[in-house]
């Protein structure tokens, strides 16, 4: 493949074509974003901030535009992709305001007599970042807010079905005042991926994807010494516990299943519900999710809109019908409409069991999967036996068994309490097993790349 076409998936029409780079147009991008971090490095933690306060207004300013493309090219609902742009706009704020202190030289003492020590966050170089199409703009954004605070360059290589997404932000940042050279975006293929991962300027790479690409990547870079970040699929359980209020528990788990057309890495997908409350949480949930609006992203009232891609929905055609084939039975939806457009809709799926796609696997879509529990430590089993562990959610009135299931049994890097949400730049965000590791926003972030120098004076 030597160009990259984007398509709307809600028309199937073409949007734009564009070239892909050779290794060595890749390579030259490389070697410029180290020479600009070479220059980048040399300011304060506190003179970097404005740069990213600046990137933060120029995403504002261009909020509508942004949105309406990513809805182009990934058929999310535009009102979506504007909250996506403030949560960037937010990230790169939070940055500015929190980095230089996050960041700060730290005073120790080393030695019997307690002689001076000193501990200073240095930066690498340049950052390869390997991101999704799901949230084309957050996810390249929560990489390089923090990398450009702590002074490192960053290398971006997209997901080819939102090339215009990714190319638009590097030119806002351009715009914002950024050094042009400093965060770079290469339209390349696999195998000139694995070639810049070995490349000696590349001082540590970050990947958001499936566990499979995780795999992979994660494999290349250690071979090559290479220090990552992964960010990866998930199955996340949502449990409905013996005293859920159940209209809260509803609400929250349709939400949680819907949001940004089901292709989330932490939205609901398993719902492990209690004898106790089952059928009455089952009959509201599917009432609820029969009723959802599906079409055109761009309107108003429009509450699903059209899977990425038709790749993605042959993908979650596919997991249904071999779910089913195997002894699923499907509550609601389960069969897409005819016509234009890679329409899914939201659909329901029960009496599922291990070997089932909608039992084991992420499926990246409309689809959740209603699991029965016996009682409450039986939902904490089930939950727990997934080979991820990105997030979850409990829904529970008393508040205090609630938290502590979550601190110390949720075996995920997230927990949600009555509620759904999926990012936030004060908290941490990341997983265990198959769903990766290391951390990201919280300011955890901007410690995973960088150089954690210890420092020991005389005196």
């Amino acid at each position: 493949m030597s160009k990259i076409t984007t398509i709307n998936p809600a028309t199937g029409e073409d949007i734009q074509t564009y070239d892909l780079m050779t290794e060595k147009e890749a390579t030259d991008r490389l070697e410029a974003c180290h020479a600009a971090f070479l220059e980048w490095r040399k300011l304060s933690h506190q003179e970097r901030a404005p740069y990213l306060t600046k990137i933060a207004e120029k995403l504002r300013e261009n909020a509508d535009e942004l949105a309406e493309l990513m809805t182009r090219e990934t058929g999310k609902l535009l009102k979506d992709g504007q909250t996506e742009v403030e949560l960037c706009a937010a990230i790169f704020e939070y940055t500015a305001k929190h980095g230089p202190d996050e960041l700060a030289d730290e005073e120790r003492t080393h030695g019997k007599d307690g002689k001076r020590g000193l501990i200073s966050y240095q930066p690498l170089g340049v950052i390869y970042s390997i991101q999704p199409w799901n949230f084309p703009l957050y996810q390249p954004v929560r990489v390089l807010a923090a990398n450009l605070m702590t002074g490192n360059g960053c290398v971006l290589k997209h997901a080819s079905i939102c090339t215009g997404s990714g190319l638009r932000l590097r030119e806002l940042c351009i715009e914002a005042g950024l050094p042009e050279d400093l965060f770079q975006v290469v339209l390349i293929d696999h195998d000139t991926s694995d070639k810049l991962i070995e490349h000696p300027k590349v001082r540590g790479v970050t990947l958001t994807g499936s566990d499979g690409a995780g795999k992979h990547v994660g494999a290349a870079a250690a071979k090559a010494l290479k220090k990552t970040v992964l960010e990866l699929g998930s199955n996340d359980a949502y449990l409905v516990l013996e005293d859920a209020d159940i209209e809260t528990a509803v609400k929250y788990s349709v939400m949680g299943r819907l949001y940004n057309n089901g292709e989330t890495c932490v939205s609901a997908k398993r719902f492990i519900v209690t004898d106790k409350v089952h059928d009455a949480f089952v009959d509201a949930f599917v009432a609820q999710m029969k009723d959802v609006i599906m079409g055109d992203p761009t309107k108003e009232d429009t509450q699903l809109g059209p899977l990425s891609s038709h790749d993605q929905f042959d993908t979650v055609k596919d997991q249904v019908d071999e779910s089913v084939k195997k002894g699923a039975k499907v509550l609601c939806g389960g069969t897409a409409p005819d016509g234009p457009g890679a329409y899914y809709p939201a659909t329901v799926l029960a009496e599922l069991a291990p070997g089932m796609p909608a039992y084991d696997d992420e499926i990246f879509g409309p689809v959740a999967s209603i699991i029965r529990a016996k009682d409450d430590e039986e939902a904490m089993r089930i939950a727990n036996e997934s080979r991820y562990g990105l997030g979850g959610g409990i829904f529970c009135k008393d508040e205090d068994h609630a938290l502590r299931l979550a601190r110390d049994h949720f075996d995920t890097g997230m927990v949600r309490i009555n509620s759904f949400g999926a990012a936030d730049p004060n908290m941490p965000f990341g997983g265990v097993k198959d769903s990766g590791y290391g951390r990201e926003h919280g300011g955890f972030g901007m410690k995973e790349f960088v150089n954690t120098k210890a420092i020991f004076l005389p005196s």
